[in-house]
């Protein structure tokens, strides 16, 4: 079998009979660069909660057909960041008192474990990467945007999940990040210091440099029920909108925004100008 014949056949079985294996996608995924649109959207308060996806709006506007969107929608369901209701469509999903008890329940249970298994297994250059997180955290926090605060926060807990050394555990954390992003923009309309809520993680974080498990633990909870309360009063009070909110779409992009062409990289929903370590 000739290479050419080789790679058609690749093309048209998806298969190698020679040397089984995949072929490369070199065409980006529209269904994704939708869904992470529809996120960035979400996170920036751009699609509030409780918000309709129109799906003849959007589409307009992203260049592309209701398909993809719908799609996109239904994978952000599978998040818990979307809801469907028959005859009316997506909505943006509001979380209730419970909601936010449940999930806090399951992200405390997760967060002590990691942290807990990152004392006994992180290295020292993993550690120290965790310390230079913080301290850049805490260096930004007066003139980072909003959404910017969120991403760093959550990629604090993020990097200690990840100390864990459990890809079970990450794996999971990973699937609730989305949730746990939407209820951090709660949290922060109740804190008013951005620098103090940088501060808060330095005890978590000490306390694991120090690999002292307990401690690690007991500041983790303190951390983590505060910031329970501060999400839970922020739903009973109704408003689960954040400030930067309008209730308007997302901007306008042009449909090459939404299909880059072969071989370009989808940039990331994240605006954070560092990415969480990885350690």
């Amino acid at each position: 079998m000739t290479s050419e014949t080789l790679r058609k056949n690749i093309a048209l079985h998806g298969e190698e009979t020679d040397n089984p294996g995949f072929s490369s996608i070199r065409v980006p995924d529209l269904v994704e660069l939708v869904e992470r649109q529809l996120l960035q959207a979400i996170f920036e308060g751009r699609l509030p909660p409780g918000s309709r996806i129109v799906e003849a709006e959007l589409s307009r506007q992203m260049g592309v057909s209701r398909a993809p969107l719908r799609e996109a929608a239904r994978r952000l369901e599978s998040q818990g960041v979307i809801v469907s209701t028959p005859r009316k469509g997506f909505t943006v999903r509001t979380f209730s008192p419970k909601e936010i008890q449940d999930l806090f329940q399951v992200r405390l249970g997760l967060e002590v474990m990691a942290a807990r298994l990152a004392c006994e297994v992180a290295t020292d250059a993993q550690l120290a990467s965790l310390k230079a997180y913080a301290d850049d955290m805490l260096e930004r926090a007066p003139t980072l945007s909003n959404i910017e605060r969120v991403t760093m926060d959550l990629g604090m807990h993020t990097a200690i999940s990840r100390l864990s050394g459990n890809e079970y555990l990450q794996r999971i954390f990973a699937n609730m990040q989305a949730e746990i992003r939407i209820c951090q923009g709660f949290i922060e309309r109740q804190y008013r210091d951005p620098v103090f809520i940088a501060q808060s993680h330095f005890p978590v974080v000490d306390a694991i440099l120090r690999r002292d498990a307990d401690a690690a633990e007991k500041a983790l909870r303190v951390h983590l029920v505060d910031a329970q309360d501060k999400a839970h009063a922020q739903v009973l009070h109704g408003d689960q909108t954040p400030d930067a909110s309008t209730g308007a779409a997302p901007a306008p992009v042009s449909a090459t925004q939404a299909k880059p062409k072969a071989g370009a990289t989808a940039s990331p929903a994240s605006s954070s100008r560092r990415k969480p370590p990885r350690p």
